[in-house]
């Protein structure tokens, strides 16, 4: 049987064609190998770097944050080595009884665990910070996708006592308060990189080569004082405790350097633990609440009079019938005094006597004295939130505005600021910029106020505030002379007065060669007393015995025994 033969095998191609499919083919060869060649030679880092982003990772290296001290080298704060646990959800196939044991590892619920690992993410944290303890019982269990991460956590010894001026850091160690935020950049140096190789498990095989060396950060010397800093708190929270006060606020000023030696306040937080925090508690209130100053504006306003020339130490004022009539407002005392003298006014904290020097001056010479103490403005110390207070305008002062002001209403400050303007009387009339950090070298040269014979004769008056018949003889303290002044003012609340109290004493000792400024503010006491005699006065003599003990400060005064408690102090005007 023969098979039939297609005729179209007789037909031949034409020779083109084949010289076209050869050339074709010849092209795409030419086009592979300069493919090859410009992949290889010409452009070779595309795919070394494709290659590369397989098995290598840039892995950054943590610098050690720098510690921070107090004046005298003591740690106040410092990082520790730490780990955090975290996870490729890809690669963590986690049977049940792995899951609950790395659960109960990290302390957490299984589901929770197991809601992390379900994610999309290619990374996720499952727990940041833990201690080096955990990290190594978690380690041994070799679980597939789980790593470890070296990482630092900060520690403040001195926990609560400390929490306001130090501040905090986060996950990051980054700092978020206080000094840890404003000298953040000191303190957190540079973090550097190493290359290394990793398997498709993400564990490191191999170190290839350091990018950059870690530039640990450096240590911040403080000007605070650890044992003056306790002090200083205790006593406050004792006084909390005692008045039922809502907070409360100290500062510590060294009037030789400016430098703030202790500031505490309450409500307060433990650094160390920080997962139930309100923004009551992180509040620094002696930088960031103002409130109205009462009495203790009075010797500023005096020292204007006596600098003006308009008064002497002894002019008579005549405050009788201890009130003041200022168009529909009347200014009064708390009780009817009649003829004082300047010294007498602040001695036994006249409303009447202050306002009426108030109106004898010009309003814009009253407003340059404030704007010249700091006050109206923050004082740039670099610490986050610091408020400036209010100081309104000159030309829109009324007259019953400018006699308020006089004795600490109508103007608003913070206890930080009052502290800083009595250096004017501890310092012979001249203010200092303040200090966070210890002062090194001479000290600056303050910037004039007052003259020295202002100073001083307001000085003398500020002694007679603490002596018998003045407002503040439980700030006494036992073999040391003392000035200062009190202040009692009613709380602001949505434009009206409360029947609410803020309590205050500022004062300095010794007074014949001052050497430290105490600053202390009572908020709300409703223990039954409210007057700054008797709430905030008793906090300054305590703290000011002690930390004066405590620099071995020479005493100026003879001892008595006069029982200082059972001094009634004079009611104070608001």
């Amino acid at each position: 049987m023969k098979l039939s033969r297609s005729p179209l095998l007789d037909e031949r191609l034409p020779a083109w064609r084949a010289h076209f499919v050869m050339g074709v083919l010849m092209l795409g060869s030419v086009a592979l190998v300069a493919r090859s060649f410009y992949l290889q030679g010409v452009n070779k880092d595309f795919l070394i770097g494709k290659g590369e982003s397989r098995y290598e990772r840039v892995i950054e290296l943590p610098a050690t944050r720098g510690r921070i001290l107090d004046r005298h080298g003591d740690v106040l704060a410092m990082s520790t080595p730490v780990k955090s646990v975290w996870a490729i959800p890809e690669d963590a196939k986690l049977t049940p009884a792995q899951a609950r044991e790395l659960a109960s590892l990290l302390e957490t619920d299984a589901r929770e665990l197991g809601r992390k690992l379900a994610g999309e993410r290619d990374f996720v944290y499952l727990k940041r910070q833990i201690a080096p303890d955990v990290a190594e019982r978690i380690a041994q269990l070799k679980l597939p996708g789980i790593h470890l991460q070296n990482e630092f956590r900060r520690y403040y010894p001195a926990g609560e006592v400390t929490a306001h001026m130090l501040g905090f850091t986060g996950n990051e160690d980054i700092g978020q308060e206080g000094i840890e935020l404003a000298l953040n950049g000191q303190l957190a140096g540079k973090a550097g990189s190493r290359r290394v190789i990793k398997d498709r498990r993400g564990q490191i095989v191999e170190d290839v080569e350091s990018i950059q060396v870690p530039q640990e950060g450096k240590d911040a010397l403080l000007a605070l004082d650890a044992k003056l800093q306790y002090l200083a708190y205790s006593r406050l929270k004792q006084a909390i405790a005692d008045h039922k006060a809502k907070a409360g606020g100290i500062v510590v000023l060294d009037a030789k350097s400016g430098e703030v030696l202790a500031l505490a306040n309450l409500p307060t937080y433990n650094p160390n633990n920080r997962s139930k925090l309100s923004g009551a508690q992180l509040r620094n209130r002696a930088f960031t609440d103002t409130f109205e100053p009462g009495s203790t504006f009075k010797p500023f306003t005096v020292a204007l009079a006596l600098e003006k020339g308009n008064v002497r130490f002894d002019t008579p004022i005549q405050t009788a019938p201890g009130r003041l009539t200022i168009g529909p407002a009347t200014i009064s005392d708390a009780h009817p005094h009649g003829v004082l003298s300047v010294a007498q006014v602040i001695q036994k904290s006249s409303n009447v006597g202050a306002a009426k020097m108030a109106l004898a001056l010009p309003s814009e010479d009253m407003w340059k004295m404030f704007d010249s103490l700091g006050f109206g403005q923050p004082l740039k110390l670099g610490f986050p939130g610091e408020a400036g207070g209010r100081l309104r305008p000159w030309k829109r002062w009324r007259p019953i505005e400018q006699a308020t002001m006089s004795y600490g209403h109508g103007i608003s400050v913070t206890l930080i600021q009052l502290a800083r303007a009595y250096q004017a009387f501890a310092r012979d009339g001249d203010l200092l910029p303040l200090s966070l950090l210890r002062a090194e070298g001479t000290p600056t040269v303050g910037a004039r106020v007052f003259s020295q014979q202002t100073a001083r004769e307001v000085r003398a008056m500020l002694e007679m505030a603490v002596q018998p018949g003045g407002t503040a003889p439980k700030a006494q303290v036992a073999g040391y002379r003392v000035a200062g002044k009190t202040g009692t003012a009613h709380k602001l609340e949505g434009g009206s007065y409360a029947n609410k109290y803020v309590s205050s004493f500022v004062g300095f000792a010794p007074v014949s060669d001052p050497r430290l400024i105490v600053a202390v503010m009572i908020d709300e006491p409703s223990g039954g007393k409210y007057y700054g005699g008797e709430v905030a006065a008793p906090v300054f003599a305590g703290v000011m015995a002690g930390a004066l003990r405590t620099l071995g400060v020479a005493p100026d005064d003879t001892p008595t025994p006069l029982q200082v408690a059972t001094v009634a102090p004079a009611k104070e005007e608001m």
